[in-house]
């Protein structure tokens, strides 16, 4: 079978290295022969799949179902491949297979086309939460996970530089935000790292599962600050969207034990960081939407 690449993977990996690193090119062959070294068969891609691996639906010798999942290493496959190892299938997909520095992970198959973002709003977000919930444990003696403030850093430069406009106030916000949370005491969690709706799918040993984490070391707020701003779109179109936005907050902290604040911050840091991040790579319309959010925090 040839492996090709989703176009969504394609651009995205366009967007965060333009002029290529090779892996790519080499995916068909990584791909052919992770199959062979496991005896795998082979059913389809999943299309559109993710923006930072291949999904390739396989069945393994004795017929269970499973994924096969390829990753560049800025996605950080080893972190993944650790985090779900620690999780152990609590509250996140099983991890079945991989080997340390390979970028190849094969994984208990879920529904790859049913996610909570089927549910309606409010069902949905409580789903989620529920599931997020299980995933904050303390990390691994001796983890090599990034931490909120290393990877906040990292972005904080890169926010700094895209600034323009109109946009240097909310990004002098979010890093004066960034700064205040940061002083106090850090929270040592193992947290998801990108956790929103679409990231958690149907399965059959648990209803919900999450899949896709990109791991990181913190406080609680920061992992559910993403979840705070999904269906955007929705909220941008509503009326009442800033409304809804500041009372979803408030529900969302509450029902998992989370300083209204600090979630409020973190929200708001990531928002910009991600419109930024969208601007400069072209996506006007989300940088629009991304940022309008922001301005309601």
């Amino acid at each position: 079978m040839a492996f090709e690449p989703p176009q969504r993977l394609v651009r995205a990996l366009g967007e965060t290295a333009p002029d290529g690193d090779g892996w790519l090119e080499k995916l068909p062959a990584a791909a052919q022969q992770a199959v062979a070294l496991r005896e795998l068969t082979v059913e389809r891609v999943q299309v559109p799949g993710g923006r930072s691996s291949l999904v390739v639906l396989v069945r393994r010798a004795d017929g269970t179902p499973a994924v096969l999942k390829l990753a560049p290493p800025r996605a950080r496959p080893e972190s993944e491949r650790v985090a779900l190892a620690h999780w152990g299938g609590r509250g996140a997909v099983q991890l079945l297979d991989g080997v340390e520095g390979e970028g190849v992970l094969l994984l208990e198959r879920l529904h790859p086309d049913v996610s909570v973002r089927s549910l309606p709003e409010a069902k949905a977000l409580l789903e989620a939460a529920g599931a997020l919930r299980r995933l904050w444990v303390e990390p691994p003696g001796g983890h090599v996970f990034e931490t909120v403030a290393e990877r906040t850093g990292r972005q904080a430069g890169a926010m700094r530089a895209g600034a323009r406009g109109e946009v240097v106030a909310l990004v002098d916000a979010a890093l004066a935000a960034r700064e205040e949370l940061l002083a106090a005491p850090p929270e040592v969690r193992l947290l998801h790292g990108t956790f929103r709706q679409s990231k958690v799918l149907a399965g059959e040993r648990s209803p919900w599962l999450a899949v896709g984490p990109d791991p990181v070391v913190g406080e609680c707020a920061f992992d559910l600050a993403r979840l705070v701003r999904d269906r955007v779109e929705d909220l941008i179109a509503s009326p009442s969207g800033a409304g809804t936005t500041r009372r979803r907050v408030k529900r969302l902290a509450e029902s998992l034990e989370v300083d209204q604040e600090r979630l409020r911050g973190w929200t708001l840091f990531r928002a910009v960081e991600s419109g930024v991040r969208a601007l400069r790579v072209g996506r006007l319309r989300d940088a629009e939407l991304l940022l309008e959010f922001a301005g309601w925090l």
